[in-house]
């Protein structure tokens, strides 16, 4: 084969790979929004407690546990240094989103009463923003590892068990840092110890459960994501 024909063919390699991919876009700004969003709505519902029964959970338990689902697609497809960046940028954004909550309560309102309901729900309580900060930081960070960490060791297979090994271990330590930071001195050891275990269980559940869910996007975004290799 002639030079010119192998730099042929390789033109027209490039060429075919160039309209294939056209249009084509990453994912990962989505995901990464996404992330963003549902941890800043996670954090706006942890400051009312619910009680169903004997057990008690805070509000950001009911849409949190998909912050770690998409922490795991993140973690999965794009690799602990992309998932990190996202991570950092909900801290950031975190700590953007109770500074303005405080400015706007600090500022004169014309209704009082509004001024007192608005502050109860978005008032930045000190203790709180650090437990969530704190929790969420180590939490996520350990998800991200763990999970990149088992999959280098044992490859593609088994997906399943490090989805649920990274939550377990990501789970763990953000609730108990959560609950220790927000509530000890405040609520009872029956207390914290209940809104503990109970979030490990419900989070990690929702994890389990979702699991097939999972393992659909992961696959889709995997065939279709121009930065998986």
């Amino acid at each position: 084969m002639s030079l010119n024909t192998e730099n042929s063919q390789i033109l027209h390699e490039m060429r075919d790979v160039r309209k294939s991919l056209r249009g084509r876009r990453s994912m990962y700004d989505i995901f990464a929004v996404c992330f963003v969003a549902f941890l800043l709505l996670s954090n706006i519902g942890a400051t009312k407690l619910i009680a169903v029964g004997p057990l008690v959970f805070d509000g950001g338990a009911i849409l949190f546990p998909l912050t770690y689902i998409i922490g795991d697609v993140l973690s999965e497809v794009y690799g602990f240094r992309r998932a990190r960046r996202a991570i950092f940028m909900g801290f950031a954004i975190s700590i953007i989103a109770s500074l303005v909550f405080w400015i706007i309560i600090q500022t004169p309102a014309v209704d009082l009463e509004y001024q007192k309901s608005f502050a109860a729900v978005l008032g930045v309580v000190p203790r709180f923003v650090a437990a969530s900060l704190l929790g969420y930081i180590v939490g996520q960070l350990l998800n991200s590892y763990v999970l990149v960490w088992i999959k280098e060791k044992y490859g593609e297979k088994q997906m399943w068990a490090r989805l649920i090994g990274s939550t377990v271990v990501g789970e763990f330590a953000d609730t108990v840092i959560f609950c220790l930071v927000a509530w000890l001195g405040v609520e009872s050891f029956g207390t914290i110890l209940n809104l503990t275990i109970v979030g490990i269980l419900y989070k990690v559940g929702v994890e389990v459960v979702l699991l097939p869910i999972t393992y659909l996007v992961i696959r889709w975004v995997k065939r279709h994501e121009i930065e998986y290799k």
